[in-house]
């Protein structure tokens, strides 16, 4: 270990540094603007500098490493248990090298230029959903309010526009006016979407990576693209399990006294890349996928018993496993051979 770490407040313009020796003594308590801290550990010799994985960490952590200094991101969870009595930035810089010191402490690994544009891209995408999303209620729920009820979906809007060109719905004239230009901002919206689309779809072609992960069923570019924007590196995790644990996709658990007890998922880790897996493990199970569920397999006898959304969740929690192997073994997926139970 260096001889030094320094805990690292981040802010937009002014950071808290609290150096400490490798036994935890307190050496110097800074306040620097942007430019100062920056200054500061370039002339500083080489330390571990620890901060919270929170806004412009990752940025600061590759600026870091370009100056010979050893960077620790941790979970900004697991730094608030040290911070004592009142919180203020000396005391959050404090706490961070307290918890950077713990040998039991899970860091997160900085992020390079291409994950966080990747990153971007996906977040864009996101976006401009969630705003047709928003768009699409707003027309539904106008047309409710004149005695249309229309289902919830994308695919409905064939069925509006041939409702404002037909002259039985009696609707006023500015209210198809307002119609027709929710649906134009749909559409608007709509070849956005494609563009970004069309580009992970793109990104995804050209990395051996995303090839492979495609070639598990259930996961397409999106998630490929989610993937390499957010998940870190397989080897970091000792098993496919610690993987699924990553994402949020086991139990939760109230165990005491020795007797077990599992709840519902954790939710916890990366919420994107679970969502994803969960709509894939989804698409599956649908009409046309279950055509292609192999009899006798573990899948055909949880769907016998169990509800959809339960063996989703352990269909997606599967898959998380077999990407593990994937990415750690760098092969295709294999599609499993069913045993039969006795």
């Amino acid at each position: 270990m260096k001889n030094m770490i320094i805990g690292v407040d981040l802010a937009k313009a002014v950071f808290q540094l609290h150096g400490a020796a490798p036994d935890g003594k307190p050496v110097f308590r800074k306040k620097l603007s942007r430019n100062q801290f920056l200054r500061f550990m370039s002339q500083y010799p080489d330390a571990v500098v620890a901060m919270e994985a929170c806004g412009s960490a990752h940025y600061w952590a590759r600026e870091l490493v370009q100056l010979g200094h050893e960077v620790l991101l941790i979970p900004p969870q697991y730094v608030r248990p040290f911070v004592k009595r009142q919180k203020n930035d000396a005391a959050d810089a404090e706490a961070i090298v307290i918890a950077a010191r713990q040998p039991e402490m899970r860091f997160v690994l900085p992020k390079t230029e291409e994950q966080q544009s990747r990153a971007a891209l996906f977040r864009a995408r996101e976006r401009l959903v969630h705003q047709r999303t928003e768009l699409v209620n707003a027309l539904r729920a106008l047309l409710y309010e004149f005695g249309h009820v229309l289902p919830a979906g994308i695919r409905q809007l064939s069925r509006i526009d041939a409702l404002l060109d037909s002259e039985d719905g009696a609707l006023p004239l500015l209210v198809r006016d307002e119609c027709r230009d929710l649906l134009e901002q749909i559409a608007e919206k709509t070849v956005r979407i494609d563009a970004r689309t069309q580009k992970a779809q793109w990104l995804a072609e050209r990395t051996g990576p995303a090839k492979r992960l495609q070639t598990m069923p259930g996961v397409g570019p999106i998630t490929a693209l989610a993937f390499e924007a957010f998940a870190p590196d397989m080897t970091s995790f000792r098993r496919g399990r610690d993987f699924a644990a990553w994402l949020g996709l086991v139990p939760r658990q109230h165990s005491s006294g020795g007797k077990e007890r599992l709840g519902r998922i954790t939710k916890a880790g990366q919420a994107d890349i679970r969502r994803l897996l969960i709509i894939g493990a989804m698409s599956q199970l649908n009409r046309l996928g279950r055509s292609c569920i192999q009899k006798g397999s573990w899948l055909e006898r949880m769907l016998a018993k169990k509800p959809r959304m339960l063996v989703a969740i352990a269909l997606a929690n599967k898959m998380a496993r077999a990407i593990w192997a994937m990415m750690t073994k760098q092969e295709d997926y294999r599609i499993p051979t069913p045993t039969v139970a006795a």
